[in-house]
């Protein structure tokens, strides 16, 4: 790790899409900076999925500003590495200034003269005017405390320490979430061979293409254009319950090809579906007698969230687009209020229950009940604190791939003035 200046304008931490792309304007508008990465090697949090991870979004979504998307295959979905690859590549690009293995440990305002920030890290102190957390939405790995009560005979793992099926013991495995990565990895296990049961909770599902394009196609419109037409994807600010910011991503895929993931269709071919995870005592799981109502809001969710949007920009931007060819598949798995993991020869549980945000490191009062930063699209009421790549930062897009560009700019237009931390 190169030195630390012991001052400088502005410092951004995290050196992710999001980290990169603050860095991409904040060079733009002359303005000095450092980036901090924790990590000892570009490519963010990308590295910490399995090995056949691919993603979600079609390669056209992987550009930044200053760097568009120049590969050869635009409609394809990334593997892990290839999307880390690409993330480190940009930090070049754009001669990004990142310091890596340079974690910090304390955030805090500044006690004496010239205000700004304190920043204590594992490469020394520094002092910057203004702040931008970059860290994401993906901190720490989220594993229900009930997890406590199985057979320790059982192997219990995150998703985010699962590689492969092959490093795992013989048996059947049971994932506990139904959330992109609880789908997609039940899917592969099955692909594999695996006697799979997949415990489903309340996540929506979204077609791969509609109505003649990728899902995304339209997606990225109603963010960039949405407006003109009087349509456009749901602000954080429109959110019912803040406590949605946090409901999982609908269910997708961009392996073979990119398609549909349907639990109906996953259980007619021969994954157990199950109710929510409640409760284990040993050898037995207790699960909820939800599973029913569970798949019919995964049915609902396009028709009633998106597909009125979609179908309003497509008719007022007069785009002539293919009518809708989806079609129903009927499918109804039996509900089960208990697991008997031996009895199913049940050797390992797969919890893809998503992450919790961790901030405990930012020594100020500027979080409330989720633990979730107090801001409006990424402002604080800290002067010279900024947030983004987090989820729902402005709308759903915020922590994607092609989400962070206008975030990221939204906040350069707000910079506070260049200020001494002398």
């Amino acid at each position: 790790m190169s030195e630390l200046p012991g001052r400088i304008d502005a410092v951004v931490i995290g050196a992710g899409q999001a980290g990169l792309t603050m860095s991409w304007y904040l060079r733009q508008a002359g303005r000095e900076h450092i980036v901090l990465e924790r990590r000892d090697r570009l490519g963010g949090a990308w590295q910490d999925r399995w090995d056949a991870f691919r993603l979600v979004s079609p390669n056209w979504t992987a550009s930044f500003p200053g760097w568009e998307y120049d590969g050869n295959d635009p409609d394809g979905y990334m593997p892990r590495d290839e999307i880390a690859g690409r993330v480190a590549r940009y930090a070049e690009v754009i001669d990004a200034p990142v310091h890596l293995a340079a974690a910090v440990e304390r955030l805090q305002l500044r006690t004496h003269g010239g205000g700004g920030f304190r920043l204590t890290t594992t490469g020394g102190a520094v002092d910057a005017a203004q702040v931008f957390v970059a860290t994401g939405g993906f901190q720490i790995p989220n594993i229900p405390s009930t997890s406590v009560g199985l057979s320790a005979r059982v192997l219990q793992l995150h998703s985010h320490v699962y590689r492969s099926q092959a490093a795992l013991p013989d048996g059947a495995i049971l994932v506990v979430g139904s959330a992109q990565s609880g789908v997609q990895i039940a899917e592969e296990l099955h692909e594999a061979g695996r006697r799979v049961y997949l415990s489903v909770g309340h996540c929506g599902r979204v077609p791969r293409r509609y109505r003649g394009s990728d899902i995304f196609h339209w997606l990225w419109n109603l963010r960039t254009r949405g407006h003109e037409f009087g349509t456009s994807l749901p602000t954080v600010d429109k959110l019912p319950d803040p406590r949605l910011r946090f409901a999982c991503n609908p269910h997708l895929s961009g392996h073979r090809g990119g398609h549909d993931t349907n639990l109906r269709r996953m259980a007619a071919e021969g994954i157990s579906l199950v109710g929510r995870f409640e409760d284990a005592d040993g050898e037995r799981v207790r699960v909820a007698q939800d599973l029913a109502a569970n798949l019919q809001f995964a049915d609902r969710f396009f028709d009633e969230q998106w597909r009125g949007r979609i179908d309003t920009f497509i008719e007022r931007a007069g785009i002539d687009a293919s009518p809708d060819d989806r079609q129903p598949f009927s499918f109804h798995p039996p509900e089960v209020a208990e697991l008997d993991l031996a009895a199913e020869g049940i050797s390992t549980v797969i919890w893809t229950s998503g992450y919790r945000l961790d901030f405990s490191w930012i020594d100020l009062p500027i979080f409330d009940a989720q633990g979730a930063p107090r801001h409006v699209r990424g402002v604080t009421e800290v002067p010279g604190l900024y947030f983004l790549g987090i989820p729902w930062l402005i709308d759903q897009g915020s922590a994607t791939l092609f989400g962070v560009g206008r975030d990221a700019a939204h906040l350069a237009e707000r910079l506070e003035a260049p200020a001494t931390t002398a």
